[in-house]
């Protein structure tokens, strides 16, 4: 499995900080809240010390203790202040972040889903669902706990540095004497934090692709005994996850007891030289409240310092999940474009004019592909596997977009009609049958709410699967569990036709329908067909050359090339290739 690797990057990168503040405008007045908040908080805090000191010198020192409990009164009613103004600051910034990761999530959920399908060949699932899950709840501690706490600290800093120096300049620089320490320190836990984290996100991105995989995957690793295999593949990865956490808990059970030595040393500094200062006030003008304020002083610089270490990286590791989550927004070549034309009222002519396709740049999968199917015709492919035949389903539903050449509809290119009304106008139905662990309903009405129960049996009528849905417990509600596993393969076939038929399409795509059912089932299945594609364009792609020799027309296909194309008793008497392969197919009779 290819790991993926991202550079941490700056720590200010402005492009994407500006990308997260756009998703900040909706929510702009809380915002400016939060930003006052912080200022008010970054001025209350080293507030509480000075009150202190004015306590201790003029009310404490001279006995006055009306003074004094006038004082501990307006203190007591800062620290109540304080602690709602805290609140409301937490609780606002928490809030914002919530929301702000509630529209990423959306926006990029809606990106997600109008990608080409070319996208999701490349990208494994499980680093989209680190992307739209982790990536995205990671962004909510930037606005919590990053951004705002960030500036918090730094203007807390600022404002204590300001009281410091104000009440005694001497005492000031004997406390951050140490300071330069506290900075290399934190200089060396952040670059090692930083590597730390990100080669923690990298390990759960690796994670998520590993067991998404093997899981859908799992009757695979079964089938071939490789459980023990994979169970070490997993094992590794698992212990790459393991080894990028335990760095960073280590650089944390070390930078943190550093820390708290290094304002122990100033602390102890501050003690010496200001004890020394008290026992000679008239000279050194030094007072018990002063030296008291400058313990409170600096027990709060340092914190903020420490905080500062551990927040840069919360903010370092937003920084990175915001530029990956930026680069799958910024995704355009993948995306979808939607005309505008509406089919409501198709004939369902199709014509592929001179297309050709590749899925990886010049690798054609379908030369100079040329044909056209009147309204109401039954059109065939046939070939051998990798021929191009799902290809041209493919483009038809412009899942991929051709390199060159145009394909129709009613005379008009498909880029031109909307591309919900246009492939709501097709009706496919796959040979691997994808159901949703969810009822019956949602699984053919897919949330489409102008989907009626009305509709859903009418075409369940049609393929002949009303007596087996009435069967089931709760009938349309009856929930057919992940991937429909309390369904029988051919129970999960006839609700794909009812789910291909249920709008009615102008346009039925049947690719190997029938193939994964047993011969009963088929039996009933082809019947329904019949009804299926009667006053309808219909394009079938089958290996049973048996369910389409009442076709209007056969396409035979050879690596991407058309060979023959006719009837299915001028094809035989050709002798070329459909009649290979009809003799290959009913070799034991002939």
């Amino acid at each position: 499995m290819e790991k993926e690797q991202v550079s941490s990057g700056n720590i200010i990168d402005f492009k994407v900080v500006r990308r997260l503040l756009g998703f900040v405008k909706p929510y702009k007045g809380r915002f400016y809240a939060v930003v006052v908040l912080t200022v008010v908080l970054g001025v209350l805090t080293p507030l509480r010390p000075f009150l202190i000191q004015q306590t201790l010198d003029n009310d404490v020192a001279v006995g006055n203790y009306r003074g004094m409990v006038n004082m501990m009164l307006i203190v007591f009613a800062l620290l109540l202040v304080h602690s709602v103004f805290q609140y409301i600051h937490t609780y606002l910034s928490g809030r914002i972040g919530q929301y702000v990761i509630r529209d990423i999530r959306i926006k990029l959920y809606e990106h997600l889903v109008n990608l080409r399908l070319k996208f999701f060949d490349k990208t494994p699932i499980g680093r989209l669902v680190t992307r739209t899950i982790s990536d995205v709840e990671t962004l909510a501690d930037v606005f919590s706990e990053g951004l705002a706490a960030m500036t918090g600290d730094l203007l807390q800093i600022v404002f204590i540095l300001a009281f410091m120096f104000y009440t005694d300049w001497r005492l000031a620089l004997v406390s951050l004497s140490t300071i330069p320490l506290m900075l290399l320190a934190t200089y060396i836990f952040k670059e090692k934090i930083k590597v730390a984290f990100n080669d923690v996100r990298n390990a759960v991105a690796n994670l998520n692709t590993f067991v998404q995989e093997h899981i859908t995957g799992m009757n695979i690793v079964q089938i071939f005994g490789s459980e023990k295999k994979e169970f070490e593949k997993f094992k590794e990865i698992n212990k790459e996850h393991l080894d990028s956490n335990l760095r960073s808990v280590l650089y944390y059970s070390v930078y943190f007891p550093v820390a708290e030595i290094i304002a122990a040393m100033g602390i102890g500094l501050l003690m010496w030289y200001g004890a020394k200062g008290v026992l000679h006030t008239e000279q050194t003008g030094i007072t018990i409240g002063s030296l008291t304020a400058f313990i409170m002083y600096i027990q709060m610089f340092f914190r903020p310092i420490r905080m500062i270490a551990d927040r840069y990286n919360t903010l370092q590791m937003g920084i990175v999940s915001s530029s990956r989550i930026i680069n799958l927004l910024d995704s355009k070549e993948h995306n979808v474009e939607s005309g505008s034309a509406m089919a409501k009222t198709l004939r369902g002519a199709v014509e592929f004019d001179h297309v050709w396709f590749a899925y990886n740049d010049n690798n054609y999968v379908l030369k100079d592909i040329n044909f056209s199917i009147k309204p109401g015709e039954t059109i065939a492919f046939v070939g051998a596997t990798g021929a191009g035949k799902s290809s041209i389903i493919n483009l038809l539903n412009r899942f991929y977009d051709i390199n060159r050449g145009s394909i129709k509809i009613d005379g008009l290119d498909i880029h031109e009609y909307d591309l919900t009304s246009l492939r709501r106008n097709i009706g496919v139905v796959l040979q691997d049958v994808f159901l949703f662990s969810d009822t019956i309903r949602n699984n053919i009405s897919l949330g489409n709410k102008d989907v009626t129960d009305e509709m859903i049996m009418r075409a369940a009528d049609l393929v002949g699967a009303t007596k087996f849905i009435d069967r089931l417990p709760g009938k349309l509600d009856y929930n057919v569990m992940e991937r429909g596993a309390t369904l029988s393969v051919g129970q999960r076939q006839l609700l794909s036709f009812i789910r291909a038929m249920v709008n009615d399409p102008k346009i039925l795509v049947l690719d190997e329908a029938t193939s994964s059912v047993d011969t009963e089932t088929e039996e009933m299945i082809q019947d329904a067909i019949g009804k299926m594609m009667s006053h309808r364009t219909s394009i079938v792609i089958a290996h049973r050359l048996s369910t389409i020799q009442k076709a209007d027309k056969i396409i035979v296909l050879d690596h991407g090339e058309v060979k023959e194309e006719g009837r299915h008793e001028n094809l035989l008497e050709r002798q070329g290739y459909y009649a290979q392969l009809h003799k290959m197919q009913y070799k034991e009779v002939v």
